[in-house]
């Protein structure tokens, strides 16, 4: 009862215990409510009045309480400044135990990377295991700019200019399609020596026992056993297997002064002199595979975009043969499922980490008709291969046969200038208004009006792509319609001869002469424009 009234005014209403009331100036009188209803007469400021015993425990309480209450640090009361500061400690807290892993982490990652460098240069001078190419590639450009103007002998010869005999050709053949085939071989292959190289058939053929200087074709080889290897492709042949161990096959041949490893099919045309030119632009020892894409979209899309064609011919330098020969009887295993033999050997480059060189001299060719359009606007780089000859229109309409539209090239042209072959010069006549384009040693296109170079360097559309339709964008490079009207359409002029003649200032050069070449067919209506018809003249 006691502790109720002390806590309530005379009122009833709650009332103020008098420790809790406000400090006051001292000549402002402090009333204070008895525990009855009486008042009493004002007591002044600074006399002390004694206070039960009960009253101070009450007063315990409350400050016990004031005190929880403004823990937390709530607005107010004496406790706000003690609880900012708490938060602020326990915030320092957290800032120290999340730095601190981080710290630690931060060290050891940079202990391990200091320990892994170390490690690395200790065995700079270890041969690197031959699946690791690119820790190859690092030895030898890290040897090679050690040494200096230091080279051994041997590092000196390696640097001479790469010619024909360190080249070995590696040829996919069909005993199927030999007799046929053989021909555009006897076309670009240099017998008696000249150099090196080996077909490699299914089964024997007639010529398998005769000389090389009898044939005029390279030695030919027979491929291994290749039935113990998986093939799960369904519209695929297993052949695929045989043909992509034709580069390790011949590196164990053991040949000596190989420095490059060059393969194509069959029908594959080789332009030998500007395959040199392209291989003295790379270093021999280190990994290379060179090669080109088809001129397929499509067929980049279901194959691979970093992978060089098999037909269109690839180089691959002989550190990276060494590499290939070690793991591809492993790495063809793993990948059953392949279609092709180039896609087989594009898939353990990549296991190796020797990503694909591109040239544009490497012609896959994987379209139909007419192959004028292309070649008349061939990129400005050496030549270096043709293929699928026996599915496109000859190169020379007027040819008596595909082999020997061939033959007329490097009977002439490519025998007196290979780097010039096929490249395209762009000029124009001003009198007569007339745009003329000329690839070298192939074809001379004369048309009427002013065309730009930008156009002029498209090929225009004379073929198909490889599903035999006219569909401009199945290709993977830019093209441009042809010509439909009378006034539009070029005047084309084919190779005839080329011979060497004494140039007016003394040397050489060469003279290649052009016909005009008219389809059978051909109906050209007459041309209302007011310009000279080149048929004219």
């Amino acid at each position: 009862r006691t502790r109720s009234r002390a806590t309530r005014g005379g009122d009833g209403r709650p009332g103020t215990l008098p420790w809790l009331l406000p400090t006051r100036p001292a000549h402002v009188n402090l009333l204070r409510k008895s525990h009855s209803p009486e008042t009493h007469s004002p007591i002044p400021v600074g006399q002390h009045t004694p206070v039960p015993a009960e009253e101070e425990a009450l007063r315990g309480r409350a400050r016990r309480r004031r005190g929880a209450a403004t823990a937390p640090g709530m607005k107010g009361g004496g406790g706000g400044g003690g609880g900012k500061e708490s938060v602020t400690g326990s915030f320092l807290r957290f800032l120290l135990l999340l730095l601190l892993p981080l710290t630690a982490l931060y060290f050891f990652y940079t202990l391990h990377l200091l320990l892994a460098s170390a490690a690395s240069s200790s065995a700079a001078s270890c041969p690197p295991d031959p699946t690791a190419v690119s820790s190859r590639v690092s030895t030898n450009r890290t040897a090679a700019a050690v040494a200096g103007s230091k080279a051994a002998p041997a590092a000196a010869a390696a640097s001479t200019a790469t010619t024909l005999q360190h080249v070995v050709f590696g040829i996919a053949a069909s005993s199927r399609f030999w007799d046929k085939r053989k021909e555009y071989i006897k076309v670009w292959w240099r017998p008696r020596g000249a150099m090196r190289g080996y077909v490699w058939l299914d089964r024997e053929v007639r010529e398998s026992n005769m000389s090389t200087a009898r044939t005029g074709l390279p030695a030919i080889k027979i491929s291994s056993d290749t039935s113990a290897f998986p093939y799960t492709h369904r519209r695929g042949h297993r052949s695929a297997i045989r043909i992509s161990r034709i580069v390790s096959e011949t590196f164990r041949l053991g040949l000596p002064g190989v420095r490059w490893f060059v393969m194509g099919d069959d029908d594959t045309v080789f332009f030998p002199d500007n395959l040199l030119t392209v291989l003295n632009k790379f270093d021999h020892r280190q990994p290379y595979y060179i090669g080109s894409l088809s001129e397929s979209h499509l067929q980049n899309i279901y194959f691979s975009y970093g992978m060089a064609y098999g037909g269109g011919g690839f180089a691959i330098s002989r550190p990276l043969a060494e590499a290939l020969a070690r793991i591809q009887d492993g790495c063809i295993s793993r990948y059953p499922a392949l279609y092709g033999s180039d896609d087989r050997i594009q898939a353990c480059m990549a296991e190796l980490g020797v990503p694909l060189t591109k040239h544009p001299g490497f012609h896959q060719y994987d379209v139909y008709g007419d192959l004028l359009g292309l070649l008349a606007a061939h990129p400005v780089a050496p030549i270096v291969t043709l293929h699928h000859l026996d599915v496109v229109q000859p190169l020379f309409p007027n040819a008596p046969a595909r082999p020997a539209a061939v033959r007329r090239l490097f009977s002439g042209p490519v025998k007196l200038d290979p780097a010039g072959i096929m490249q395209q010069s762009i000029c124009y006549d001003g009198a007569n208004r007339w745009t003329v384009s000329v690839a070298w040693g192939f074809a001379v296109l004369v048309s009427r009006g002013v065309t730009s170079p930008r156009e002029m360097e498209m090929p225009a559309r004379t073929f198909l792509n490889w599903y035999r339709r006219a569909d401009y964008t199945a290709y993977a490079f830019n093209t441009r319609p042809l010509a439909r009207t009378p006034c539009h359409k070029p005047a084309v002029y084919y190779l005839s001869s080329a011979r060497s003649a004494e140039a007016a200032r003394g040397g050489e050069t060469t003279v290649t002469r052009y016909e005009r070449w008219r389809p059978a067919n051909e109906t050209r209506p007459a041309c209302r424009w007011n310009i000279t018809d080149p048929d004219a003249h």
